[in-house]
């Protein structure tokens, strides 16, 4: 949960899933079983042996000789059975992967609306196909190993007799020795050096189910509080960029290349531009969800990575474009902001989203239940909960990625309406698709392939007549065109 962004954007869910479920699950028996195994025949072991050579020495180094004869195969098949784990471990991470994508609400809807179902059967029935394989593989090369530990186990008495039968025709010990060796100390001495080496096998095995756990549990995240981190308190909402250079990784081009821009607490400032400006990084880097290459971004004069992770976050809100909500109740998804809020805090922030009419409307209330990613609302009902949650939270800064060109009018107008308890007395960064959020905004910012190249008002930007002149004649002005039209 520590993990940046960064890891959940390079990592499937499903794969994660898998190493916290199958990963897991497969070295439990191994650990459960080997704590008592080890300790049981590594004792016995040890006193069979000291045993042993008080009955007759030389009929003991003669038995020793044999454990060689063990561990060379023993390490052999542990290297196979560590190498066909790995593979058959990965192999299940990906069906996880593969299964937690397909049969999730927006998964299952795209197969069927592309009539896909078999394609994703047959999909499904290779992968499986090559699992079972790599399992079968696995636990044959132990199978393979616990035959041989028979065959020593059978073929050592028979040896021990042969070489004894030699000392007792020289005189130099008893049949009785010998038939005490044969067919009860090595017997017993075998069984449990096999099993020890049986359990070799399984341990150095199971050590990549480990690896992969520890993969994760082991990797320092990308975004940390630093060594002697500040608390915010009482934040102000001030937000700057310094000379803010950030690429993702694996990208030749930077998101943003030398930002740099000052947002004063209270204000409303727009972010426009293209598509791939850089508008949504932008947002990203001011919770630090990503650390910049090169600049600072400061909160309240702070650099954000001198502050606590989670002061800083407590203060800021965001309203993201793909609206998330957990598989439970109104209810629940509006306390995921501040537990502890009560019914009548609930209806104020439902009633500043525009949502408690709607909410009052339907049988269970708050109490009902939204379905996987909240699908059993609309767009607009989902966008809505996601403000009234955030209203909730009250926090000091505001992100808002404004997404409403999917919504119809009436939707559109209620989220409208329910953006202004969320902006008043808050500084507000706003992606902003309406004409009328641009307006409104105090300062306005517009990027271009990761640079800012203008900010100021509206009226000052249309003054310039550069990019924001153009974007506005395109873009704002043929939207509201279109909007009087369709009025």
């Amino acid at each position: 949960m520590h993990q940046s962004v960064g890891f959940y954007t390079s990592n499937r869910a499903g794969e994660v899933m898998s190493r916290i479920g199958n990963d897991v699950n497969g070295i439990e028996n191994v650990v459960a079983d080997t704590v008592f195994g080890v300790a049981r025949n590594a004792i016995v072991t040890v006193t069979t042996l000291a045993l042993m050579f008080t009955f007759d020495w030389r009929l003991t180094l003669f038995a020793l000789v044999l454990l060689p004869a063990i561990a060379i195969p023993m390490r052999r098949a542990g290297r196979q059975v560590y190498e066909a784990r790995g593979r058959a471990q990965a192999k299940l991470g990906e069906m996880t992967a593969y299964l937690q994508e397909v049969l999730g609400i927006s998964g299952a809807l795209l197969i069927k609306a592309f009539v896909k179902e078999r394609a994703e059967q047959r999909r499904f029935r290779a992968t499986n196909d090559e699992l079972r394989h790599l399992e079968i593989r696995a636990s044959m090369i132990g199978r393979r190993f616990s035959t041989l530990m028979s065959v020593f186990q059978t073929l050592g008495p028979a040896l021990l007799m042969l070489g004894g039968g030699w000392l007792v025709v020289r005189g130099e010990t008893t049949v009785g020795t010998v038939f005490v060796f044969a067919t009860v100390l090595t017997q017993r001495f075998g069984m449990a050096a096999g099993s020890l080496g049986e359990t070799q096998v399984n341990l150095v095995g199971s050590l990549a189910l480990f690896r992969r756990i520890f993969d994760v549990l082991d990797r320092p995240p990308e975004v940390a509080d630093r060594p002697g981190a500040r608390e915010v308190r009482d934040a102000r909402g001030a937000v700057a960029l310094a000379s803010v250079t950030f690429a993702y990784p694996g990208q030749a081009r930077p998101a943003l290349d030398d930002v740099s821009a000052r947002i004063e607490p209270g204000q409303l400032v727009a972010l426009v531009g293209p598509s791939g400006a850089g508008k949504t990084t932008l947002t990203t880097l001011i919770p630090r969800f990503y650390d910049p290459q090169a600049g600072r971004v400061l909160f309240d004069d702070y650099d954000v990575s001198e502050l606590t992770l989670e002061s800083l976050r407590r203060h800021i809100g965001i309203v993201f474009q793909d609206t998330f909500l957990f598989h439970a109740s109104i209810r629940e998804n509006l306390l995921y902001a501040r537990p502890d809020a009560g019914e009548d805090e609930l209806q104020v922030a439902a009633k500043a989203a525009y949502m408690h009419d709607f909410i009052a409307s339907v049988p269970e209330g708050y109490d009902t239940i939204v379905g996987e990613r909240g699908h059993r609302l609309s767009g607009g009902e989902k966008q809505r909960v996601a403000i009234a949650r955030v209203i909730l939270k009250d926090p000091r800064v505001m992100l808002l990625d404004e997404a409403t060109s999917n919504l119809d009018s009436i939707s559109e107008q209620l989220i409208q309406a329910a953006l202004q308890p969320l902006f008043a007395g808050r500084t507000s960064v706003v992606i902003a698709h309406r004409l009328s959020t641009i307006l409104a905004a105090d300062l306005i910012l517009v990027l271009d392939n990761g640079r800012l190249v203008e900010q100021g008002t509206h009226d000052e930007l249309l003054e310039r007549g550069r990019l924001y002149a153009t974007l506005y004649e395109h873009q704002f002005r043929a939207g509201r065109a279109v909007a009087s039209t369709a009025a």
